[in-house]
């Protein structure tokens, strides 16, 4: 038996047979289309929800007495579930359900007389046990001002409310898994099924070998993997044989029965073949079995999943894992003490989140009695997201703002969930008399500034000896660090590096470059650095840059080697990054320093800038701790006061615009912003002076965060700082080097590929001889695999010499001339993907990384030399498509075009009239296949696609009857009936296979229009309603029956007569809208 790659049959049906196993009882589409009154608008199944909502629900009146809610406070809930207010945007909305779902509904109830305020809860979170779950297929949903539907794959419900949708794609398409979610993106965009969305958490994305996963709202490049973590190998083998028995495990008799009765009948046998084979889990099986578990599909939704500044979040695996560990120790108390731990997730991966899923998961844990969080951290907008996410849990938030509100609300008796800061909590750890002894205090601490575990540990055990840490840090612990960590209650594991946040594309990798400038600069110094920078100049350039460059000769020798700095970034963010979205960052040892570099980078004018620094009085970086402050950091302050008014609108204003607008495009710092300050956009970090240890890595890790089109990020280091990277680094020397694997990786490591992408590109034009004739390449490239070969070696050779013409060393080892091949070479090639893309139709992908590419051509390609096509031509437009045909030169390549847009068009229509269209198509091939042969020379290749693609544009052919040519669908109706009776065409039935077709078109045309018609309009969502198709149908099988099948003998079977009747009812759908 052979592997089946249609999409039902390799993904869709293999992951409803799974669920069904997991505990979801299936629901036909009819089913699930009667559930909702026969409404594609309506997306709850009420009458589950409403029995539901009665099973789980009652009303404590005294310890042995329960009342039951109201029918009418019962409809309330309901009504207060489906009436989503959406005048505060989409996820507001979305927001708005999750909150209805985990907090429940407070409803007015009189019970004996008494009338009180009570929670009506939509899903029993603590015993999944109690609530029903579904699961349906191809859920078709009206929408938003539209009257067609969309239908997701598959739509899992709890208590009748659609919390996971799944698209499902087959494995052997171009970038499945990234088809499947785009297709979740078209459905959430505002005329798409967002009514669905709005209940929805989890979504899935699946193609068999590739799964992926999100919440609403959530953008691609988001969409994250799951692994599940284990602490033995014992562990990981008792999950995988769970996950192998239960996909080996038969379905019942009774659900086999249900889900292969009506759409998938067909197929029934297949399966039952394989099921009596040993099936090995795929990655989708494994997705399921992990996420849609009715027990952690609730628990996932319930306890991790946030809305953070208007965007919906929901955990990855490394935080999942990091709670469920982290509670499994905290549980235990030994000799009066919970044991606490460090949790080492790499920058970027979402600590701050973690923190709050971990204080959240401690409320909530039964066997903690009266727990008192504090959450210390520097992030201040992590308060209002933690009051949102407790609330859930019933649970106040304090934010503690002095040291004196901190101590009393430790002291006090009660359970809390404290935020604050953490000056503010040492100040408050060191008022605290006597010692409070309670092992119910949890201290869950951001590790990002940390100092001496050794001080700090002291005076906290002194004051909270019984108290249980939680240590978050990013960076990794230092051998001497690790130690001390253990008196926390060591590292919790598994710790999530750098190395694997970069597989799971979590954050992107770093690339490192030396641009060391001499600390003693004299005039050779800097001859030699102006020469460097000038390397890759030609004459006139090197000459206007000296002419600018004399400006260095009046500085002091400290300002010489800033002024030559300033003239380096300028230049390499100009060439590298100038003009897109992407932004820098700049660090320097002091505030004057920083103060003139911005003023140097203004004077030069080729990019913009600001300074962030803190006020005169504070000390920052290597400023001196009783040094004097300096009239031009005085200045500078006064300055930034008279125009922002105070030193918080000052930082506010900066980073708002640094984040929001095109200006400034570089950032100028000191201390600020060198730990939790994520913004994607930020890309290069340029490094002017000494950091060490785990501020280093907080440092460069600002430009590791994940954005569009952003591959790497560039740290650019002119004080030596990381030293030569092929040597042994003193870095390595304070850590384990395991625990720094992936941190950075030197440019010239991705410059080093360079020649070996550029040989693999030329590699695919091998077998052509003469190497100036463009229609031997566009030849080459005929068939769309050695297109789309050509297409993915061009994008990376393009990226790779971007990288390496961003380098210094670059252009010092690598000959002007050979790296003027390499850009011509790039050249030549994008030109030449322009021009086949416009001869055989094709629609790259130009989403990623193009914007770095087309800053290369804007950098180093001659202007103009390089078309972009962003949109082709429909063939509809015959005025511009001949414009377009015109200007390409030679008849095969006009030929070419013409078929391969015709071909384009076809494959867009095939479903409005598949017979006519499948013709077309073939012809167009055998006509292709015989000039490749050789049987027809150029002149009647173009000939014959010229008549393909006016035949196509008519809607004509030869067979089709005069009676049908203004009756489109009825020519659909035509050609499928007679692809059909063809078959039946033999010696012993000799009958008019037209003239029966013409008679099943024209009797299936009026019966169709009879039931999507009224007044001569078509009804709406008429395309769902099952009634009304079902009708239809058996009418159109009655005309088979008799008209054709016992008039004229014709031994047409059931299946032959559901193929026709299905077909032509799937193509009405489309003409009949």
């Amino acid at each position: 038996m052979n592997i089946s790659f249609k999409e039902d049959h390799i993904s869709q049906i293999p992951a409803l047979q799974l669920l069904q196993k997991l505990g979801y009882t299936y629901l036909s589409q009819e089913e699930a289309f009667d559930l909702r009154d026969g409404k594609t608008t309506n997306v709850l199944l009420e009458p589950i929800l409403r029995k539901q909502l009665e099973e789980i629900n009652s009303i404590q009146v005294s310890s042995n007495k329960t009342a039951l809610f109201s029918t009418q406070n019962i409809e309330n809930g309901i009504v207060a579930l489906r009436n989503v207010p959406l005048d505060e945007g989409y996820i507001s909305a979305n927001q708005y359900v999750y909150d209805l779902l985990t907090y429940g509904k407070p409803l007015e109830q009189s019970v004996d007389g008494d009338k009180k305020s009570f929670t009506l809860r939509y899903i029993d979170w603590e015993n999944p046990e109690r609530n029903i779950f579904h699961v349906t297929e191809e859920f078709a949903v009206t929408r938003t001002g539209k009257s067609d539907t969309c239908r997701p794959d598959i739509v899992l419900f709890v208590n009748g409310i659609p919390l996971c949708i799944i698209e499902c794609k087959r494995p052997d398409i171009k970038d499945s898994l990234q088809q499947a979610i785009s297709q979740h993106l078209r459905n959430q965009k505002e005329d798409g099924i967002r009514g669905l969305y709005l209940y929805s958490s989890l979504l899935l994305s699946l193609a068999t070998s590739f799964a992926s996963y999100a919440t609403t709202g959530t953008p691609e490049k988001f969409w994250g993997k799951w692994k599940e973590q284990f602490a033995s190998q014992g562990e990981d083998d008792a999950y995988n044989e769970n996950l192998r028995k239960v996909v080996n495990t038969a379905l019942s008799p009774e659900q086999k029965q249900k889900l292969f009765q009506n759409r998938y009948h067909y197929v029934a046998g297949h399966f039952d073949e394989l099921e009596k084979q040993t099936i090995e889990p795929s990655e989708q099986n494994a997705y399921l079995y992990s996420l849609c578990h009715p027990e952690r599909f609730l628990d996932f939704i319930f306890s991790f999943t946030i809305f953070d500044d208007g965007i919906k979040k929901i955990a990855r695996y490394q935080q999942y894992f990091a709670v469920k560990k982290t509670l499994e120790r905290v549980r235990v108390v030994t000799e009066g003490k919970r044991k606490g731990g460090v949790i080492w997730h790499t920058q970027g991966s979402g600590k701050s989140l973690t923190m709050v899923f971990i204080a959240q998961a401690i409320v909530l844990d039964k066997s903690i009695k009266n727990p008192k969080i504090i959450l210390v951290t520097d992030r201040t907008d992590l308060d209002r997201q933690i009051t949102g996410t407790f609330k859930k849990c019933g649970t106040y938030v304090e934010n503690a703002k002095t040291g004196t509100q901190l101590v009393e609300l430790l002291e006090s008796k009660t359970d809390a969930v404290i935020t604050t800061v953490i000056n503010k909590f040492e100040t408050a750890v060191s008022k605290i008399k006597p010692p409070l002894e309670d092992p119910n205090i949890f201290v869950l601490i951001d590790e990002a500034h940390r100092s001496q575990y050794k001080e700090r540990n002291i005076q906290m055990q002194k004051t909270l000896p019984n108290a249980c840490f939680i240590a978050m840090t990013g960076t990794p612990l230092m051998k001497k660090e690790k130690s001390t960590a253990q008196k926390f209650g060591g590292i919790i594991q598994p710790v999530y590096t750098v190395d694997q946040a970069v597989k799971d594309k979590a954050v992107v990798p770093l690339l490192y470059e030396g641009r060391i400038v001499s600390q003693e600069v004299h005039e050779k110094a800097i001859d030699n650095y102006f020469n460097m920078v000038c390397e890759p100049l030609n004459d006139y350039q090197r000459l206007d840059m000296k002419k600018k460059f004399s400006r260095a000769d009046q500085l002091n020798q400290a300002e010489q080697r800033v002024y030559a700095i300033a003239w380096n970034i300028s230049q390499h963010y100009r060439d590298n990054w100038q003009g897109t979205k992407f932004k820098g960052q700049l660090v320097c040892p002091r505030k004057r320093i920083a103060i003139k570099y911005k003023e140097f980078l203004d004077e030069i004018g080729i990019v913009s800038s600001e300074v962030l620094i803190t006020s005169p009085d504070d000390r920052e970086g290597e400023d001196a701790a009783f040094g004097e402050t300096s009239n031009t950091e005085k200045a500078f302050w006064k300055k930034m006061m008279d125009e922002h008014g105070t030193a918080k609108k000052y930082e506010t204003n900066i980073i708002n615009r640094f984040k929001n607008s095109e200006h400034p495009e570089i950032i100028i710092v000191v201390d600020k912003l060198l730990t939790g300050f994520d913004e994607p956009k930020n890309t290069v970090i340029y490094l002017d002076r000494k950091l060490s240890d785990h501020n280093l890595l907080q440092a460069i890790a600002r430009v590791n965060r994940v954005c569009d089109d952003k591959e790497y990020g560039f740290i650019i280091d002119y004080y030596g700082v990381l030293g030569a990277l092929n040597d042994a680094l003193d870095i390595y020397s304070d850590y384990d080097p395991e625990d720094l694997e992936g941190v950075f990786a030197d440019v010239s490591e991705e410059v080093n590929k360079l020649p070996q992408k550029y040989s693999e590109l030329w590699d695919l034009f091998k077998e052509i001889s003469n190497k100036k004739n463009l229609e031997s390449y566009e030849q080459l490239l005929r068939h769309e695999d050695v297109r789309q070969n050509f297409y993915d070696k061009l994008a990376g050779y393009a990226r790779c010499l971007k990288i390496a013409l961003s380098s210094i060393d670059f252009h010092k080892q690598v000959p002007e001339k050979d790296i003027a091949r390499y850009k011509e070479d790039l050249a030549m090639f994008l030109k030449l993907r322009s021009s086949v893309q416009e001869r055989y139709s094709d629609s790259i992908n130009y989403k990623q990384y193009e914007g770095q590419i087309q800053k290369l051509i804007d950098t180093h390609i001659e202007s103009g030399a390089v078309k972009t096509i962003t949109e082709l031509v429909n063939i509809f437009d015959k005025d511009r498509f001949a414009e377009e045909v015109e200007k390409i030169i030679g008849q095969a390549a006009k030929a070419d075009t013409i078929a391969s847009r015709t071909n384009k068009y076809i494959n867009e229509n095939i479903d409005t009239d598949p017979a006519f269209y499948k013709k077309f198509s073939e012809l167009l091939k055998e006509t292709i296949s015989a000039y490749e042969q050789g049987r027809i020379d150029e002149a009647e290749y173009l000939k014959k696609v010229i008549n393909h693609r006016d035949a196509v544009l008519s809607h004509t052919d030869d067979e089709i009857p005069s009676s049908l040519s203004r009756n489109n669908a009825g020519k659909a109706y035509f050609g499928l009936s007679l692809e059909v009776y063809k078959t039946f065409h033999n010696e012993t039935n000799l009958f008019d296979t037209k003239r029966l077709a013409l008679d099943t078109a024209l009797a299936f045309d009026s019966i169709i229009q009879r039931f999507v018609k009224e007044n001569d309009k078509v009804i709406v969502d008429w395309q769902s309603k099952i009634n009304v198709i079902g009708k239809m149908k058996i009418e159109m099988e009655d005309f088979l029956i008799d008209e054709i099948k016992r008039t004229w003998e014709i031994p047409m079977t059931f299946e032959d007569m559901d193929s026709i009747i299905d077909r032509c009812v799937d193509v009405a759908k489309l003409w009949f809208k």
